[in-house]
């Protein structure tokens, strides 16, 4: 781990420090961290934009609809299930009787994952959409898996994709 030393005007500094209480955490140290993770993952997807280089990412699409309006519900499970293959998961929950939450963890390339996000984000009767990208590693692996730990599996070896989150 690398030490570095910033200077910061007093109000700035005040600033800063109320946020990591109101926040949570620790130290300042952990605080900076993470502000520029976030400011780095928003510059690395702006620079793979510009270059047309579109990488991968891991995502997470959260949005609030009414199951109520007409066929929505059936509309949004018909694109999940036609982007099967960008798909992971999908977190239902009720807010009251008539609005859903939902959350879908999405992977996939960059320019995919996006165009989904906003074809779903679209639809009438969604709101309050919101897609968070992690720009991801692909790493094409071959593997076994033997007969150790909790869950004991035949000796095998498979291949898996997995998408490593950039630091």
């Amino acid at each position: 781990m690398e030490r570095i030393t910033i200077s910061l005007d007093t109000e700035l500094a005040r600033e800063f420090d109320a946020l990591m209480v109101e926040r949570g955490y620790n130290n300042r140290s952990e605080a900076m961290r993470d502000i520029l993770r976030s400011q780095l993952e928003a510059w690395r997807q702006t620079r793979q934009e510009v270059a047309r280089q579109e990488g991968h990412c891991v995502a997470n699409l959260s949005y609030v609809y009414n199951h109520h309006e007409r066929e929505l519900a059936e509309r949004l499970t018909g694109l999940q299930h036609d982007h099967h293959d960008l798909t992971v998961a999908t977190l239902h929950a009720h807010l009251d009787h008539e609005n859903c939450i939902e959350s879908t963890i999405l992977r996939g390339p960059t320019g995919e994952v996006r165009r989904f996000a906003e074809a779903l984000m679209a639809e009438r009767g969604v709101r309050h959409g919101k897609l968070n990208l992690v720009s991801a590693e692909l790493g094409d692996t071959d593997h076994g898996h033997g007969e150790t730990g909790a869950t004991a599996h035949p000796a095998s070896t498979h291949h898996h994709v997995h998408f490593k989150p950039v630091r």
